[in-house]
């Protein structure tokens, strides 16, 4: 811990890990038929619904905390860092290997990290907020460098009995689940990396995706349930707000070097992008050929951004969260 205020944060590095295994659209359906016989599932279904090719899918017995602690591993190495040079471990995502303790304990003693740890929970926004609460202790001189980490095995959510045409209908998006494992490592910095953030709620749509916890929720229904045009709709008018507050910062989107947007859908990636004004070929494609990467699809774009050379120093950054509950937030960096 260092006592010494600073005046900004920084992510200086971004590491990802996707499995091996790869399961193709047409290879969920034929799976989901073979389960669910009494439905009649269209060729070519999850492609025209939600835009998937296919997922990334880890091995049965890999756990969230694998996912995280093979990122941090990367991203250590790639910052040139002991794991001794950590000061705070945030596990951020909406998997989990156990309720208790916090997951982050797990994945630092996977990793050789003896700093203290927390975990961040927020649906699909869990590593947004995570980089709001690092730039928070970092400002105020609790800590230097700050790891995120983030391993989502969504696949794992996937219903395959469905009994009728309403399961289907709020079944059928589980199948586009998939499994990331992301870090992200947040730096003092003399200039400002993180420039400003918001965040915004409409909690009032919290029912339209739900995952209750069977040991403490027994009679609510089990596994997850997502209505995609109610979730869609509780999003209504924190766009609006989003677009007020880039006004009041002077951030039009148009001069921005690179916009990440959560993607739990094309079309979803689509209405979105058209509420803000922009193109979505100007997002980083991620959902297609990987799926619904929860938590970790932004540090995923960046990751892919930079393999792509269209993530460099100095370049300006707009980062979009979306979960349900719902709640959304803005971040915007400088590279």
């Amino acid at each position: 811990m260092n006592s010494h205020s600073h005046s900004h944060s920084r992510i200086s590095q971004v590491a990802v890990h996707l499995p091996e295994g790869r399961q193709t659209s047409r290879a969920i359906e034929d799976r989901l038929r073979a389960h669910s016989p009494g439905l009649r599932v269209p060729e070519g279904l999850l492609r025209r619904l939600y835009g998937l090719e296919e997922r990334v899918v880890a091995s049965e017995d890999t756990l969230p905390s694998d996912l995280a602690a093979r990122a941090v591993e990367r991203l250590l190495a790639q910052a040139g860092l002991a794991p001794a040079k950590i000061d705070l471990l945030l596990f951020a995502a909406v998997s989990a290997d156990v309720q208790e303790p916090a997951n982050g304990h797990i994945v630092a003693a996977k990793t050789g990290l003896a700093c203290p740890v927390f975990d961040v929970s927020n649906a699909c926004n869990g590593v947004l907020n995570a980089l709001e609460v690092a730039d928070a202790f970092i400002r105020a001189g609790a800590y230097r460098r700050v790891v995120i980490a983030c391993g989502e095995t969504s696949s794992r959510l996937s219903r395959w009995t469905l009994t009728d045409s309403r399961e289907m209908r709020l079944g059928l998006a589980s199948l586009t689940g998939a499994d990331v494992g992301a870090a992200l490592l947040v730096e003092a910095a003399d200039s400002p990396g993180i420039v400003a953030s918001t965040f915004m709620a409409n909690s009032a749509g919290w029912q339209a995706a739900t995952l209750f916890n069977p040991h403490h929720a027994r009679r609510m229904p089990h596994g997850i349930h997502i209505d995609s045009e109610r979730l869609l709709a509780s999003f209504t008018g924190l766009d609006v707000q989003g677009a007020q507050w880039l006004k009041e910062q002077n951030t039009d989107l148009h001069t921005v070097d690179l916009v990440c947007v959560h993607q739990p859908s094309l079309p979803f990636l689509h209405v979105f992008c058209g509420r803000l004004g922009i193109h979505p070929d100007s997002v980083v494609s991620t959902f297609p050929r990987i799926g619904n990467a929860a938590c970790a699809t932004l540090p995923l774009q960046l990751a892919l951004a930079t393999q792509q050379h269209r993530l460099r120093p100095g370049a300006h950054v707009a980062l979009f969260g979306l979960a349900s509950g719902a709640s959304a937030g803005v971040i915007l960096l400088n590279w």
